[in-house]
This record gives structure tokens, C-alpha cells and sequence, in this order.
């Protein structure tokens, strides 16, 4: 007689491998962490670990899916809000995702580098495809009450939202790239504020909003994120 598969104990199980890989990723790094280490934190062997997951990288994903699942429901609070303009509401969704990751900025730093890297383009894919799937109704929502409110002139809230999703994207990599730079002395701090600067410009023309209206990127957070990163790498513990 076949075995019947317990959805929730598989679940279960499959959360707690993602629990331990977060752990490693946030004490040494993902690069630095391998498949036998996660087997080691689970006491577990290959076998159950290749049961849930078919690569350390298909691992990543999950990681990233989780994150995403959690950053659309944080932003999602305040686009719920019917006390909020719609220009508020823009700026609230970029002010709760920085909190978010802001909260998990161990695990985001611990494989920052590797999500850049040739080895995990397949896993940024399906994270581009996700995001766009799960935010493009909450920046639609927005777009849509700014066009009723006359901040934004656009023909289609919808079309418009999945421009600004793949500029959130783009955004988001490039942020990243350039905080690399900065925490290794490659960049100056205004090179990336005036970075930063062109994507709100941007936006704005994308929403043809009044110029200045648009405020998202908050350099403040990348500067503390610096001095953080560099603090805790002359000091481990």
C-alpha cells in the first residue's frame, strides 16, 4: 500500500530546513554555507534534505519566496489605509519594505553578494516573476486612487503598475550593487544619493506627477545600513 503524503508535516518539515539555511546565512553568509551544513543544523541526512529541495540554490528560492510572501503582506497594511493619499500610500510602500528588510538585514546582507552572482540567475528570474505577480495589484491599487485624486495622469492604472514594478526591480538590483560598491570604498556616498535620484525622476515621469512629489528613497537607511555592515565586520561577535 502506497504511503499518503501529510501535506502539513511536509510543510512543516520543509519550514524547518528554511529556519536552519536563514540561521547559517545570517551567521556566516550563503556563499560560505554549504548543503552539509544545514544537514548538520538539522542532524538530518541528504536524503530528507534532496526530498524537499533539488539544489542548495533551489534552497535560496524558498528563502526568497518566503521573504517576498512576508514584505507584500507588510506593504500591503498601509495600502489598506483609506486615510491615505495616494502619494502617502506611494511612499508608505517603500518606507514599509525598507523596514522590513531593515528588520532582516542580517539574513539580506548574508547573501547580498551571492544574489548578484552568475550561479543564482535562474533563482532572480523566478523572484522577478513572483514579484511582479504579487505587488502589481497593490501598486495598482495606488495608481489607481492617484489618478482619481489628479496626482497622476495615466491612460491605464494596471499597464502602468507593471512599468513600475520592473523599475522596482531594476531599483532594487541596482541598490545593491551600489551598496557593495560603497561598503568597499568603490563609490561615494553621493554618487549613489544622485543614483537614487534619477529612479524617483523617473518614476514621477512614468506617473507625469508633479516633479518633487514622489518621495522614496531614503538615503538615511543606506547610510545606517553602512555603518552597520562595517561595524559588524570589525567586530564579529
Amino acid at each position: 500500500m502506497a504511503r499518503t503524503l501529510n501535506l502539513e508535516t511536509h510543510a512543516l518539515r520543509r519550514d524547518e530546513f528554511v529556519d536552519a539555511a536563514q540561521r547559517l546565512i545570517q551567521a556566516r553568509g550563503y556563499e560560505q554555507m554549504s548543503v552539509q551544513d544545514v544537514l548538520d543544523e538539522m542532524r538530518t541526512s541528504k536524503g530528507a534534505f534532496y526530498h524537499y529541495f533539488d539544489s542548495k540554490s533551489d534552497l535560496l528560492d524558498a528563502i526568497v519566496e518566503r521573504m517576498v510572501d512576508a514584505g507584500v503582506a507588510r506593504v500591503s497594511l498601509g495600502i489598506d489605509d483609506p486615510d491615505r493619499t495616494a502619494l502617502e500610500k506611494f511612499e508608505a510602500f517603500f518606507g514599509d519594505l525598507a523596514e522590513y528588510k531593515l528588520e532582516r538585514r542580517e539574513l539580506i546582507l548574508g547573501f547580498m553578494r551571492a544574489w548578484l552572482s552568475d550561479d543564482n540567475t535562474m533563482v532572480r528570474e523566478h523572484f522577478r516573476r513572483g514579484l511582479v505577480n504579487r505587488l502589481q495589484p497593490v501598486m495598482t491599487t495606488i495608481v489607481s486612487q492617484g489618478v482619481a485624486e489628479g496626482v497622476f495622469r495615466v491612460g491605464s492604472p494596471e499597464a502602468t503598475a507593471r512599468v513600475l514594478i520592473s523599475f522596482i526591480q531594476g531599483l532594487n538590483e541596482d541598490a545593491t550593487g551600489l551598496f557593495l560598491a560603497l561598503d568597499a570604498g568603490a563609490i561615494s556616498f553621493d554618487f549613489l544619493e544622485e543614483r537614487l535620484a534619477a529612479y524617483v525622476q523617473a518614476f514621477e515621469r512614468v506617473l507625469d506627477a508633479q516633479p518633487g512629489s514622489l518621495k522614496f528613497a531614503d538615503t538615511s537607511l543606506i547610510r545606517d545600513w553602512h555603518l552597520w555592515s562595517q561595524t559588524h565586520r570589525k567586530d564579529p561577535s
